[in-house]
């Protein structure tokens, strides 16, 4: 009789950092932002010149410095778990802060445009690009808010795996503005 010990089979999904159904939750979200993508490039195949006359209304270079403050709240995020990894609890505990408060001030900044658009009569019913427009940067802002939610709890239980699951979802917001953002304030 074989009395060896039994061998630990191992997974490509046992090397996932954080939580299994936080990249169940991810994908998911990719796949809605990447339907919602390929909704508006293909009704924008119908409508290029609207589509940009509409594009036109809006302030690439506002929406460039949000994405540089994503980017930065992405970085912080990420050096939060690099920190907490190394023991080094308080200094990762504010990077999540600093983090989240960047994700706030992307929520401001956000809100004044979308008041900038309303104050011009800009709203969903104005041209299928705001209908998108909206739609896609609305969706992204509550994930944005989710984010900083989830961000402040990996912040108060710092766990490292907790860490790890939170800042994938913080990515994940980061990844899907870094789509938007061209293909919705850049693109002609």
């Amino acid at each position: 009789m074989d009395e060896r010990p039994a061998v630990e089979q191992s997974s490509p999904l046992d090397s996932l950092p954080g939580d299994l159904m936080m990249w169940v939750l991810i994908v998911s979200e990719l796949l809605v932002f990447g339907a919602g993508l390929a909704a508006f490039l293909a009704v924008r195949i119908t409508d290029p010149s609207g589509f940009a006359a509409a594009r036109a209304s809006l302030s690439p270079a506002f929406a460039g410095i949000n994405t540089f403050i994503l980017i930065t709240s992405g970085f912080l995020a990420a050096r939060a778990l690099n920190l907490r990894l190394r023991s080094r609890r308080s200094a990762a505990r504010w990077h999540l802060a600093g983090a989240a408060g960047l994700g706030a001030v992307f929520m401001a900044l956000k809100l004044v445009e979308y008041v900038e658009k309303a104050g011009e009569g800009i709203t969903t019913e104005t041209h299928p690009f705001f209908t998108f427009y909206y739609l896609l940067t609305g969706f992204h802002a509550a994930h944005v808010i989710a984010g900083m939610v989830i961000l402040g709890l990996v912040a108060w239980k710092d766990d490292p795996r907790n860490m790890e699951t939170g800042t994938a979802f913080w990515h994940m917001v980061d990844l899907v503005w870094l789509l938007l953002f061209p293909v919705i304030y850049l693109l002609g």
